[in-house]
């Protein structure tokens, strides 16, 4: 047993398991996300503890330094990028990104939630059907350039977040199951309901056509087809998916290059835009960004003990402190790769590509800095249980 005073030291390694961990997770739940890394309860102390497995067991630190990297690189240097543009390289990333996501998608997740399947279908309606709706308020900030708004309108539209959401709902010992099986539905459904969101909220306010038909079948082509070509050939080839379960890191990595593409583009394309715009413009539009998320946060807790209420009260699916966690943290996120994919797809129907992905990268940001922070809470509060229970 570890003495008291030993202190805990965090591996850096995502595919590192401990055999002890009464919290591990079976891999027939992990899904789309096999590889992700649990942390038992007591080990975790510290925020910045908390933060570092919640960005290292999702890759997110990756995928956040892909992200970041190529906004840099599209200022730094935009030729590069305005040639990929022109050839559109996006779309064929992309399409990678999927493709390599039905590589990596085990199945199985959806049996484990049969218990909760009332929070499931709660969970999906306010990702897909009731979040979107703030999209209409947003639309109502006067700020200049105007893309930084719509970029977040658009962003409040999107299924949730494909890694962070699951991976902070494991290190706070939640439903993860469930968060899995939320996390695939609404990114599959999405397909469908984004672009009926656009439409609707968009096509009057900017006086233009907004091609939903086609944005429609793009998504499909995009997305859908990819992921269900990649989860054939994992199917198909058995070697192949051991070896991909194996190697998450490398597949992992791979996606975040992949969807920093886009993002290079996008900026390389309007970087003489970019430039014009105020520094404290774009803090008023971070600050936006963040105000949207607490605010996804504060109506999912208010939804969640309403419906607990409803059924059953104490006893009802909506009272279990796992299943509250996994949907408040999966409910409350959104996808940046949506919104990457979309934005490409609309051929700068709504404003310039660039000024309407910016705003979303830094939201999608905050939103895991914001909920690893929630975590940390929630896991103070359980270690101060724990020890008042055994005193």
């Amino acid at each position: 047993m570890m003495k008291p005073t030993q202190s805990f030291r965090p591996t850096m390694l995502s595919g590192y398991f401990p055999r002890h961990n009464p919290y591990f997770l079976s891999n027939k739940y992990n899904g789309l996300f096999h590889g992700l890394v649990l942390v038992s309860t007591p080990t975790v102390r510290t925020l910045p503890l908390t933060i570092i497995h919640a960005i290292d067991n999702s890759n997110q630190g990756n995928f956040d330094a892909a992200l970041i990297s190529g906004v840099v690189l599209g200022f730094a240097n935009p030729t590069l990028g305005c040639l990929a543009h022109k050839y559109s390289l996006s779309k064929f990333s992309t399409s990678g990104i999927f493709f390599i996501s039905g590589l990596k998608l085990q199945g199985g997740e959806f049996r484990a939630v049969a218990e909760a399947w009332p929070a499931g279908i709660f969970g999906l309606a306010s990702i897909l059907l009731l979040s979107p709706f703030f999209s209409s308020l947003i639309l109502q900030v006067n700020l200049a350039p105007r893309e930084f708004v719509t970029g977040l309108a658009i962003f409040s539209c999107m299924p949730t977040t494909l890694s962070s959401g699951v991976a902070l709902t494991q290190l706070v010992d939640g439903n993860s199951a469930l968060a899995l099986a939320m996390t695939v539905m609404s990114n599959l459904l999405g397909i469908l309901t984004v672009p009926f969101w656009i439409s609707k909220f968009f096509a009057d306010d900017f006086g233009v056509p907004i091609p939903t038909r086609e944005l429609f079948w793009s998504l499909i082509l995009t997305l859908l087809i990819p992921l269900i070509l990649g989860k054939v050939v994992r199917n198909m080839l058995k070697g192949l998916a051991t070896y991909i379960d194996q190697n998450q890191r490398f597949f992992s990595i791979l996606s975040s290059i992949l969807l920093s593409l886009t993002p290079w583009m996008q900026v390389s394309k309007s970087r003489p835009l970019l430039l014009m715009v105020k520094p404290q413009v774009f803090i008023q539009a971070i600050g936006m960004g963040i105000l949207v998320h607490l605010t996804l946060l504060g109506f999912n807790i208010v939804a969640i003990k309403s419906m607990s209420s409803g059924f059953c009260g104490s006893k009802s699916v909506f009272s279990k402190k796992e299943n509250f966690r996994a949907l408040l943290i999966v409910c409350s996120q959104k996808a940046l790769l949506i919104v990457v994919a979309v934005v490409e797809q609309l051929g700068g129907a709504l404003g310039e590509s660039g000024l309407l992905v910016l705003p979303c990268v830094a939201a999608h940001i905050n939103q895991v800095i914001i909920d690893s922070l929630l975590v940390n809470f929630w896991l103070q509060k359980d270690q101060s249980y724990s020890k008042k229970f055994e005193a």
